[in-house]
């Protein structure tokens, strides 16, 4: 008896140990990630160096492009009107599973892969939301399913999303109105962060609009009875927006940047322009909060005794949180294991963390437990949210800076220019890859996260926050 409590004992660790490692497939787009990894690595750095800001990232989208060509991928430039969109696909039939790519920089962020402060060229642009390593990390998953896909381990279709502009005219919405996510049966996409998880909370839904207004120059001390400023209508309006931020929600969140406010101060300015955004943790509340502050434009101009107009430029939903795509993610994290760092790694992170005033708490790389979703997160926006409206949407984070690194500052160009980064991409393709092979391998997976997006998506319509006619390019300003 003995004996055969032993035996069964051993078997079932040996079950469990069997469960722990990955499947043949799975193995196997590890092994092509890490085949990869030299080229991931270089397209990364490449991206990094150009930092090409929104819809005039040419050369960043052609080396995404061109490398997806050369591993047999089908390539589809200028889609949705935006030269520097793109697809790559690759296969047949169903499931069709799509992966986004970003790659545009944002301005004045130049920096060195030093942990101080210390831009390239003064005044340009940088990665300081990592999307360098997006684009690679992405495509680096596509082509190692495209290479199951075409010897025979895997049926399907894999799609590549190159999607520009995601920091500030939001691509992925011309995508949606061209229809090019209505085949899909999942989607996913992972973003650097300065931890490690499958993503479980939603995003701030957003409206993006400019105002303007219009008076009458005069001598501002001669004759200013003559005059009716624009800039005060723009003061009125400021003024009434910051009254109301204490009779909103907690989570809505008001802001705006003066991009003309009158050139000299001895003319009444006749023309000013405020660019403004509204944000909430649903689209429906968020809209809400939007009418009030038109309505207080119209009230400013009135004060001043000016005329107004406001231009809708955007707009975004909050993300459709898929937990069940979540949970698998999960799981093949798990698998991966952490990531780990060099001793000179957690010295660089050290000092970003001293720059920026950070506690000096190194850099996590470990796998953080899945989050219950809450109602009203906070945090930031992404065109991934309209996405999700129209697929499920799979969503992870992968460690690419210290803790506490502020984002969207030269901290994060830092980083993603070297090795934390480029650690960071690679583990984020292997784990986008293997969750990849769970829905081509496992129908019944594929169904459960659709059953769970329709419930989600119960009463809801996607209507895009978007104005009529083409998306804005050339982004001239911005080179």
């Amino acid at each position: 008896m003995k004996k055969l409590t032993l035996s069964l004992g051993v078997l079932c660790l040996s079950l469990i140990l069997c469960a722990q490692q990955p499947s043949p497939a799975k193995r196997a787009v590890i092994s092509s990630i890490e085949n990869q990894k030299a080229s991931l690595i270089q397209m990364s750095d490449d991206i990094w160096a150009l930092a090409e800001v929104a819809l005039a990232e040419t050369e960043s989208a052609k080396i995404l492009a061109d490398y997806a060509r050369e591993n047999g991928m089908t390539v589809e430039m200028g889609v949705a009107g935006m030269p520097t969109a793109f697809t790559a696909t690759y296969g047949s039939g169903k499931p069709v599973i799509g992966i986004l790519g970003e790659f545009d920089a944002l301005p004045g962020l130049s920096q060195k892969t030093t942990p101080d402060k210390q831009p390239l060229e003064e005044g340009a642009a940088g990665h300081g939301c990592g999307h360098n390593m997006f684009g690679p990390g992405s495509l680096g998953a596509a082509v190692a399913i495209k290479e199951l896909i075409a010897d025979g381990t895997l049926q399907g279709t894999v799609r590549f999303y190159g999607t520009p502009a995601e920091e500030k005219y939001f691509g992925k919405l011309y995508f949606a109105r061209a229809g090019l996510f209505d085949d899909l049966d999942v989607c996913l996409d992972w973003h650097p962060s300065a931890e490690t998880k499958a993503e479980m909370q939603s995003s701030k839904a957003l409206v993006d609009y400019i105002v303007e207004f219009r008076g009458q120059a005069a001598h501002a001390s001669l004759d200013p009875w003559n005059g009716r400023s624009a800039v005060d209508g723009l003061e009125f309006f400021t003024t009434g927006l910051n009254y109301l931020r204490e009779h909103v929600r907690p989570q809505v969140r008001i802001h705006y940047q003066i991009m003309h406010g009158g050139d000299v101060v001895n003319v009444v300015p006749d023309y000013a322009k405020i660019w403004t955004r509204v944000r909430d943790s649903k689209t429906e509340t968020m809209l809400e909060v939007y009418e009030r502050t038109r309505e207080i434009a119209k009230g400013a101009a009135l004060m001043a005794n000016v005329d107004y107009e406001i231009t809708l430029v955007s707009g975004l939903h909050e993300v459709i949180v898929n937990r069940t795509g979540g949970m698998a993610l999960h799981k093949n994290l798990e698998l991966l294991g952490p990531i780990t760092y060099t001793d000179e790694e957690v010295a660089f992170a050290y000092g970003i963390q001293d720059a920026t005033g950070a506690p000096r708490k190194g850099i996590d790389g470990t796998l953080q437990p899945l989050e219950e979703t809450l109602e009203h997160p906070m945090g930031a926006s992404s065109d991934v949210g309209d996405v999700s409206w129209l697929v499920p949407e799979i969503r992870l984070g992968v460690t690419t800076a210290p803790v506490g690194t502020p984002w969207h500052s030269w901290a994060v160009v830092a980083c993603g220019g070297m090795s934390i980064g480029h650690k960071g991409l690679v583990h984020a393709a292997k784990a986008l890859a293997m969750t990849m092979v769970d829905l081509y391998s496992d129908p019944q997976l594929v169904e459960d996260i659709r059953s769970e997006f329709d419930r989600r998506m119960e009463n809801k319509t996607y209507e895009a926050i978007l104005p009529e006619g083409p998306p804005p390019v050339p982004a001239a300003e911005n080179k």
